[in-house]
C-alpha cells in the first residue's frame, strides 16, 4: 500500500526514521519500475540539528524545498558529484527531512545492475546514500517532487524490524554538528549488507 501523505506529516522525524525501515521505495523511469527495502536512514530535526541544512532557519533556493508540507523529496549534490535523497517531513514552515541511506535491491534488480554497473550481491551497490540515489535513478530532477505520485514513492509491505534488530548510532560524517553530531538519529538494520558502514554496533 502506497504511503499516504499524512504519513509523512509526522512531526517526530526521529520515530518516522525508524519506521520508515522496511518500507519500500519506489521510482519509476522511462516507465521502468526499481524498488529497494530501506534498510538504513538518518533524521534531521530542522531549525534545532546542527547539522541540518535548515538549520537557524536557514533558508536559500536549495533548502527551500524542506520548509514544504512532508511528503516530498529534498534531492541535492553532496561533494558534486553524488544525489542524496531525502524526505521531506512534519508540516509547512518545520524543516524536518530523513535521509535514505541504503537500500536492499527489491524491484527491477537487472536495472539497479546496469545504473551501478555490479551485480545486486554486492553491498557497495546500494550501501550508502549516493549509492542508494543511483540505483534507483533519483537525481536532482527529482527535487521536490510528490512521494504520492507516480514517479517516486514508497509501499508499507508489512515488512517490520524488532527494536532489538534495529540499530540506533550517531550520523555519519557532521562532524561540524559538534555536539549534535553525538545524536543517535542514524537507524540500520543489523546484519544487513547494504548498510553504508560503520555498520557495527
Amino acid at each position: 500500500m502506497k504511503l499516504r501523505e499524512e504519513y509523512y506529516l509526522n512531526e517526530d522525524v526521529v520515530s518516522l526514521a525508524k519506521d520508515l525501515l522496511g518500507k519500500i521505495l519506489y521510482t519509476k523511469i522511462d516507465n521502468e519500475i526499481t524498488a529497494g527495502i530501506i534498510v538504513e536512514t538518518e533524521a534531521y530535526f530542522g531549525i534545532k540539528d546542527k547539522a541540518s541544512h535548515a538549520y537557524g532557519g536557514r533558508r536559500t533556493n536549495r533548502t527551500e524545498t524542506m520548509y514544504n508540507n512532508g511528503g516530498i523529496a529534498y534531492v541535492y549534490l553532496c561533494y558534486g558529484m553524488h544525489n542524496l535523497f531525502n524526505i521531506v517531513s512534519s508540516k509547512e514552515n518545520d524543516p524536518h527531512a530523513v535521509l535514505i541511506r541504503g537500500i536492499e535491491p527489491l524491484v527491477g534488480i537487472d536495472i539497479i545492475e546496469q545504473r551501478r554497473n555490479m551485480p545486486h550481491t554486492k553491498g557497495a551497490i546500494s550501501a550508502g546514500p549516493g549509492s542508494a540515489a543511483k540505483a534507483l535513478g533519483i537525481d536532482k530532477t527529482f527535487n521536490a517532487k510528490n512521494l504520492t505520485g507516480d514517479e517516486i514513492w514508497i509501499e508499507d509491505h508489512a515488512i517490520s524490524y524488532k527494536d532489538e534488530d534495529i540499530a540506533a548510532t550517531p550520523r555519519v560524517g557532521i562532524a561540524y554538528a559538534k555536539e549534535h553530531a553525538l545524536l543517535p538519529w542514524r537507524f540500520f538494520v543489523k546484519g544487513n549488507k547494504y548498510v553504508s558502514k560503520p555498520n557495527k554496533v
